[in-house]
């Protein structure tokens, strides 16, 4: 409750500083809201008072203020409900909006995409930043209508202090309708995973890039029918959650209820003895008549308040977590060049909630300078070995050096700057072609040179002679841009890769898994140039994966992984001599090719 008092406080100043005109209206306006309502009853308390005493002059102004009170109410009410929905509406999406995504996208490592916990608090807060900044104003206007019952049970206390005991009983169906939207909230963040599950299974039926295979192996109505069976089981249990919700609020209203009525009587009781008089209870039936109102509303805006805060959890939990993963002493910067290299000493590393590790006690030597290859079967170990290297995970045992230097202890977003890659799970961004090529090195974006020197480097320039406006082409037709092969996409890719001149390690994993064989060849002939090219500005290492072990011959030095070791290190013609595993997968593939 601290936390989230805290977070609200935090948001109602930064309204404040960046939207001041809209927050002190809003302010105001609920100010005014809050009083009005008191101020209607009371000028009808006076009117009949004056009335039944004969001054025609006091009644008549104060008729004449209640009359501008409820007009007061009536419009204020209007007003204040269009002020804090719009302030509320742009803190949200000007503000907090761009903060979350930021916060998501600023992390510096994998990690946390793979972390369901993470995965379930994301699914909540993408696209809840209107929610989340609502919950600000739906808590002040909570309060206020709160304030508002409050007042109302003071005047009927005026009356008579029992029908004071009514603002305890006014707190039960508060009390009641939050307990059961804690078991909404709760069941929400449970059900998560169930939603991106049947998202996802939608997607895969709604998806161009999917529906050739769907089709073809005419699975539809199967995954139709999970993701049927995926949603109804959601709603089910999501609607239990909504009735158990409304027991506890039909119990509040139905314990507040009895009290009411049980005041009423006593009231009317006590007229009929004569202990009070005509305008105290012409006070008490207005307020009465009020009062359920009031207290309707008040039970409906705290509900609003707990489903808007359902928002404030995983929104705290994003900051922290954030401002855990960047809160590193890392600020070393990476060499300007290598001298040495890279160096893996007993490296060992296991994924969260795996059973046995990916890598174990990885001892290795990149030199600088050097093309390294990495091969071996699948599940080998080799992708998990280059996202230690790019920092997207951190080393569960063992140390990564970089020319004697922990890679712990250099700046991230430092050592990115200094790296180039291209992977088989390339990215696909909608955009002109000249951007998502210049993405790969962003100083040099704008620089034509540049960018046909990458799309020489990725045997691509006679895909750009294809387009329509050459690099200003927008691709990917979801942006209403032309569609390109996935051959295409990944020679975009491999530009994007080749765009920074002096990095520091250049990795390309499965790069050409999409392309014919003789364009991967003389890719492969490019990216051999390219090794030498920056080998000798920056002393860089290049680390190519494939399965392809054709493709790898004439890298310096090969390794061979199995099982998550390295089982053999050489050159093409130091392992063939060896005869060992490299040599007898080699010679399955080499038989392969010959007979296809």
């Amino acid at each position: 409750m601290t936390k989230r008092l805290a977070i609200r406080w935090e948001m109602l100043k930064r309204c404040g500083r960046l939207m001041p005109g809209y927050t002190a209206a809003s302010l105001a306006a609920l100010t005014i809201s809050t009083f009005v309502v008191a101020a209607t009853a009371l000028s009808v308390w006076a009117t009949v008072n004056a009335s039944t005493e004969g001054d025609v002059t006091r009644a008549m102004t104060a008729a004449a203020l209640a009359a501008g009170a409820y007009a007061l109410s009536i419009s204020c009410q209007d007003a204040t409900d269009a002020l804090v929905r719009t302030t509320a509406d742009r803190f949200g999406r000007l503000v907090l909006h761009p903060e979350i995504h930021r916060d998501i996208s600023a992390m510096e490592g994998m990690e946390h995409l793979e972390k369901s916990d993470y995965l379930d608090r994301v699914t909540l807060l993408r696209g809840g930043s209107s929610p989340l900044a609502a919950s600000l104003w739906t808590f002040l206007t909570a309060c206020s209508n709160m304030l508002k019952v409050l007042i109302m049970v003071v005047l009927l206390g005026a009356v008579t202090p029992w029908l004071g005991l009514l603002a305890l009983l006014a707190i039960v169906p508060v009390w009641c309708d939050a307990r059961g939207q804690r078991v909404v909230q709760a069941t929400d963040l449970e059900t998560a995973e169930m939603f991106r599950h049947q998202q996802h299974l939608y997607g895969l039926l709604t998806n161009a890039r999917h529906v050739k295979e769907i089709r073809t192996a005419g699975v539809a109505d199967e995954l139709l029918q999970q993701q049927r069976s995926t949603w109804d089981s959601l709603m089910a249990r999501r609607s239990r959650a909504q009735f158990r919700a409304s027991v506890w609020s039909t119990a509040g209203w139905a314990c507040y209820a009895g009290g009411f009525l049980a005041g009423l009587i006593w009231t009317v009781s006590q007229a009929v003895n004569g202990s009070v008089n005509l305008g105290d209870i012409t006070l008490t039936v207005v307020v009465a008549a009020t009062l359920r109102q009031s207290i309707a509303t008040t039970v409906d805006s705290f509900a609003t308040v707990s489903s808007a805060s359902r928002m404030i959890e995983p929104y705290v939990w994003l900051r922290e977590t954030r401002r855990a993963a960047t809160s590193s002493s890392a600020d070393r910067l990476p060499p300007e060049r290598l001298v040495d290299g890279i160096e893996l000493r007993n490296v060992s590393f296991s994924y969260t909630g795996a059973q046995s590790p990916s890598l174990r006690n990885i001892s290795l030597s990149l030199r600088a300078g050097s093309t390294v290859a990495l091969v071996g079967e699948y599940g080998s170990g080799k992708t998990t070995l280059v996202k230690l290297l790019c920092k997207f995970y951190e080393p569960t045992s063992g140390a990564i050096l970089v020319d004697g230097v922990g890679l712990d202890e250099v700046d991230t977003a430092a050592w990115r700057t200094r790296m180039s890659g291209a992977f088989q799970d390339f990215g696909r961004f909608h955009v002109p072609v000249r951007v998502g090529i210049g993405l790969g090195d962003l100083p040099n974006m704008d620089d034509d040179a540049a960018l046909d020197r990458a799309l020489g480097g990725a045997q691509a320039r006679d895909m750009l002679s294809k387009l329509p406006a050459g690099l200003d082409t927008v691709v990917g037709s979801e942006v209403g841009g032309i569609e390109l092969s996935e051959g295409q996409w990944q020679r975009v890719a491999l530009a994007r890769a080749s765009m920074r001149q002096k990095p520091l390690l250049v990795v390309f994993d499965e790069p050409t898994a999409s392309i014919d064989a003789p364009s991967e060849h003389a890719i492969f002939e490019q990216f051999s140039a390219f090794s030498r090219s920056i080998a000798t500005r920056s002393g860089a290492i290049t680390l190519l994966v494939s399965h392809r072990f054709s493709t790898v011959t004439s890298a310096d030095v090969i390794v061979v992984m199995a099982h998550g070791q390295v089982v053999e290190v050489g050159s093409h013609a130091e392992l063939m001599k060896k005869g060992g595993r490299y040599a007898e997968l080699y010679g399955i593939q080499e038989k392969g090719y010959a007979t296809s």
